[in-house]
């Protein structure tokens, strides 16, 4: 079986490149781009050479493992964009319920102890957690093209036959969890998922609900939270995230820090967090 879109992702004009083995979705959206593709386009592999996450950290993309790419060149505000990632959060863990229907997931941040919850979880900013260990992350990266004109690319990768090893987190695969699932099977949930989230976020205009939606699969609130932003660290409860999808941290003195960008422990790791 090879990667399809979904009859309502092709019904609204968006378009697929599949590749065999690519070195970065995110680097060929970009490039994209910049030769004036009009957007809407994915671009997906089931293996990536040369993947990275936030901060440049690697990704690894074995191959069977999904790496997809969402190029949007749009006209809205480029700080609104950056909430597509809540979006794309939301469109991915649709569709993994959809894939993965008899799911037992447990609900846990950081290796906590795993509660039966039946849910894969959010954690701020960009991954999908399933037994509290991490199972997808999120990578937003925009350009611009012209004085008011720029292009994001929305990567995302899931492990789906396997987790990376050695990373100072935990991680899983949905072939850890049972899942017999296969790559092009979950994008082809994947492309239909987005196309109900991005309506509801509306250009930004639907912020509002993409929020609602995204706290009631938020992993850790009302957890011992350590968020690391440079060279501090902010300690405290997570509270929520406020009306811009920024991370709200109580601390022990009630007063509230609000973070724009930056890494969350939560657990026994926020406890061996340091500056």
């Amino acid at each position: 079986m090879g990667f399809s879109l979904a009859p309502t992702a092709t019904a609204q004009g968006y378009r697929l490149e599949a590749f065999d083995t690519i070195g970065s979705t995110n680097a060929v959206a970009i490039e994209r781009a910049h030769k004036g593709d009009a957007g809407r386009l994915w671009l997906v592999s089931k293996r990536q050479e040369a993947g990275r996450g936030r901060r440049g950290r690697e990704w690894q993309t074995p191959h069977g493992n999904l790496a997809a790419t969402l190029l949007l060149v749009e006209e809205f505000d480029l700080k609104v964009a950056a909430t597509l990632g809540f979006v794309a959060g939301l469109a991915l863990a649709d569709a993994l319920e959809a894939v993965i229907p008899d799911r037992a997931i447990g609900v846990g941040v950081d290796g906590g102890t795993p509660v039966q919850g039946g849910r894969f979880e959010l954690k701020w900013p960009n991954d999908v957690l399933a037994h509290g260990a991490k199972l997808s992350g999120i990578l937003l990266e925009s350009t611009m093209l012209g004085p008011d004109r720029f292009a994001v690319a929305i990567g995302i990768g899931v492990n789906v036959v396997a987790a990376p090893e050695g990373v100072p987190y935990p991680a899983t695969s949905l072939a850890a969890l049972g899942g017999t699932c296969d790559a092009e099977t979950l994008f082809l949930a994947l492309s239909d998922a987005w196309i109900e989230n991005a309506r509801l976020w509306d250009a930004g205009r639907g912020l509002a609900a993409i929020r609602r939606r995204w706290l009631a699969r938020a992993a850790g609130i009302g957890s011992d939270v350590a968020v690391k932003v440079d060279e501090r660290v902010v300690r405290g409860i997570f509270e929520t995230i406020d009306e811009e999808c920024r991370f709200v941290v109580r601390g022990a003195n009630g007063e509230t820090v609000t973070i724009a960008a930056g890494d969350v422990h939560f657990g026994a790791v926020a406890s061996a967090t340091s500056a």
